[in-house]
């Protein structure tokens, strides 16, 4: 099932995704949820058109917990090695934007860089949770564009600015709750140009071993959620750009670059 969290006449709710298509092709419905969605629910036979929305992040995490260098090829193209343990950094809530919304070009960059990634949505709080029980905590997966200013995590020994500025963790379209996250096409496009190619079956750390590590030492909550890693492809962004990263079994989630006002 897909679920999409939107805004129709100032009011925000969530909804199931039926019919074919893209979001901007049109053909796509929304069934309003009761409720939330990561507890038991049911579906309000209401519908509305997507094209009559406006799609918003399809969560509001607590936090975003994400992975560097997760691609042996996404590592060596920046000159580093696969580190031996998982590298965890956090984007926080303000980050976070939807299908849409534009990705502001930060003032203290000139090295705008698009990172195209599965992200992993987790569907209840959780800690210390064994391999077996991952799939049980986990609500779906959405697209994710880990957008970094290079030249500033270059220069500075914490990534926290260069990966954490406002408007840089683009979300969505939706989440998609029946998948399985071990081969799926990763790609990510500017302006139409292929610019990234991945599976995420060349990731070095599988979705579990990522959630077995990171809750053995923090609690995650619904909504919280984990960024995988890029694969190979990573480049520049320029104000006026229009990156979309889609992923096998999802769908598209499309920013356009902006300067900041």
């Amino acid at each position: 099932m897909r679920i999409a969290r939107f805004s129709i006449d100032g009011n925000v709710a969530f909804g199931a995704v039926e019919g074919e298509g893209t979001v901007e092709s049109g053909g796509l419905v929304l069934d309003i949820i009761k409720g939330i969605p990561y507890t038991d629910f049911e579906l309000s036979g209401t519908k509305v058109p997507l094209s009559k929305v406006r799609l918003l992040p399809p969560v509001l995490p607590n936090k975003v917990v994400a992975i560097g260098r997760n691609y042996a090829e996404h590592a060596a193209e920046l000159g580093n090695e696969v580190p031996e343990v998982p590298v965890a950094f956090f984007k926080p809530t303000t980050s976070v934007i939807g299908s849409g919304d534009a990705i502001e070009y930060p003032s203290f960059s000139s090295e705008l860089h698009h990172e195209a990634e599965l992200a992993v949505v987790i569907g209840r709080m959780c800690r210390e949770v064994p391999r077996e029980r991952v799939k049980d905590v986990i609500f779906g997966y959405t697209c994710a564009n880990d957008v970094t200013a290079r030249d500033a995590q270059r220069r500075e020994k914490q990534w926290a600015r260069a990966k954490g500025f406002d408007t840089s963790c683009p979300l969505g379209p939706w989440v998609e709750t029946d998948l399985d996250p071990g081969d799926l096409v990763v790609r990510a496009t500017v302006n139409g140009e292929q610019r990234q190619l991945g599976r995420t079956s060349d990731m070095v750390r599988s979705v579990e071993d990522l959630v077995v590590h990171i809750t053995e030492a923090m609690t995650l909550l619904p909504g919280d959620v984990i960024l995988t890693g890029t694969p190979a492809g990573v480049g520049p962004l320029n104000v006026g750009d229009e990156v979309a990263v889609t992923i096998e079994g999802i769908g598209t989630l499309t920013n356009k670059v902006i300067k900041r006002g």
